[in-house]
């Protein structure tokens, strides 16, 4: 009996919005199931905005079941205030997909924009391009925040189906590292 399709949710955290999307692979397709963002207000107490993250992502936990959650990585930057505000925000998120037990996995911006341009200083507009080719979308998203958190997703899944990806998920880096651990594999010509 062949298991249906793998669903990953990919969320870009943030304390005012928070992008979400999920997507449906099956093979080789990948497929928007949704997309979209939670606005949180500004003027609503910190730990207010914080229970609407873990609700909102309970509530995408509990309706599509994804497989795998991934996650976007804070990145450093010089206000440290936004940096707690961003870090508890995408921690509450980490924390409702494991109630579910569901495995998580962090990716850092560069290391998402990469993935999905082959360019890790990408800037939004020319992610959004590329997961416009990727998925055939027409209609441009009101916040980049949601394509943030597409890119987030599809990211994960050429992460964890490649090669590579899987070798680098084993702990090996490269190629290169995974021969060298595994002389005994080789055989010669």
């Amino acid at each position: 009996m062949s298991k249906g399709p793998q669903i990953i949710l990919g969320i870009d955290p943030g304390t005012v919005v928070m992008g979400y999307a999920l997507i449906s692979i099956s093979g080789n397709n990948i497929c928007l199931v949704t997309m979209d963002v939670l606005k949180l207000a500004a003027k609503k107490d910190i730990y207010e905005r914080l229970q609407m993250i873990h609700t909102k992502v309970c509530e995408l936990i509990t309706k599509h079941k994804p497989d795998t959650f991934a996650i976007e990585a804070p990145f450093f930057g010089k206000n440290v205030q936004s940096m707690l505000k961003l870090g508890r925000a995408q921690g509450v998120a980490i924390a409702a997909a494991m109630h579910y037990s569901v495995s998580v996995t962090e990716y850092s911006p560069k290391k998402i924009k990469q993935s999905i341009t082959g360019n890790g200083n990408a800037d939004k507009e020319q992610v959004w391009k590329m997961l416009q080719r990727i998925l055939q979308l027409q209609e441009k998203p009101q916040y980049f925040d949601a394509t943030d958190a597409l890119a987030v997703a599809i990211c994960h899944h050429y992460q964890t189906s490649s090669p590579v990806g899987k070798v680098a998920a084993k702990g090996f880096n490269g190629w290169g590292d995974f021969i060298a651990k595994n002389e005994h594999r080789i055989k010669p010509k």
